[in-house]
């Protein structure tokens, strides 16, 4: 079932949304060589509580962390761990705030010092490819509109692997609702657009080929080539003619610029 919003949702939505966007702006002043994401994963959680919200992530479905930390062949659901991070990793950092009884949740992935070529151009391709996506989510547009546009760039023009196992989701009351929102289909196809649906828009793409599978601990999903991966995500609401973003990266650019220990080369 899908969850049409009033204006009145819809502006509580947008202020968690980007108070998501502000902690992970926090996250950008701080992240360098030498942290570990167990870290930044305390440092969410004190944001979080600060700001009188509740971790989304924490216990949804048994999850053991306030955030997810995925590191180079990390597509997502990466667990916070004592790993040093090092200079050329790159790590999405995905987080959720539930406050007045919505959520605001979405991704970003940041590059840490002098990452390979490849993989810069894997992250200036992929964030592209979510506004690609968000262009096409309009009322009257179906979800395969969005999916054939994230595909087509990244897939079909720059070769890419497009993960099938995960898609992006309506968002609301709770973290997952419906439709699901697939980052590869066919144009025209799928569920019809309506106003006031909101989305979490999510491409996870692959440097080397789509397939992917999941550790023993049930959660964090891997690349099957050990190539890197990429994963960007906004919260958003269809509109008639152009889509509402709820969430805000010009935060968490702003503060990438400001710290030289992440590699702003791709913008």
């Amino acid at each position: 079932m899908i969850h049409y919003k009033t204006e009145d949702e819809i502006r509580i939505m947008k202020t968690n949304a980007t108070l998501v966007s502000t902690m992970l702006g926090e996250v950008a002043k701080i992240l360098k060589p030498g942290m570990t994401t167990m870290e930044i994963d305390a440092f969410c959680k004190a944001f979080i509580l600060d700001h009188k919200g509740i971790p989304t992530f924490y216990k949804f479905h048994g999850y053991p962390h306030n955030i997810c930390a995925s590191v180079n062949d990390v597509v997502v659901h990466g667990f916070p761990n004592n790993v040093v991070l090092k200079d050329g990793d790159i790590v999405t950092i995905d987080g959720g705030i539930t406050r007045d009884g919505y959520v605001g949740e979405h991704a970003y992935t940041f590059i840490l010092g002098d990452a390979k070529p490849e993989v810069i151009e894997l992250v200036k391709v992929t964030k592209a490819s979510l506004y690609k996506g968000i262009e096409k989510a309009v009322a009257g547009n179906r979800i395969g509109d969005i999916a054939f546009a994230i595909q087509d760039y990244t897939e079909k023009k720059h070769g890419y692997g497009v993960v099938r196992e995960l898609v992006g989701h309506g968002i609301g009351k709770t973290m997952h609702e419906d439709p699901q929102v697939p980052n590869y289909g066919k144009k025209g196809t799928g569920t019809k657009l309506a106003e006031n649906v909101t989305l979490a828009i999510e491409p996870m793409i692959n440097l080397g080929k789509k397939d992917v599978y999941t550790e023993e601990d049930g959660w964090t999903v891997r690349t099957k080539d050990g190539k890197a991966s990429v994963h960007f995500e906004h919260n958003i609401c269809v509109k008639k003619d152009k889509a509402l973003i709820l969430s805000d990266y010009s935060i968490i650019e702003a503060a990438e610029k400001q710290n030289s220990n992440l590699n702003t080369s791709y913008f």
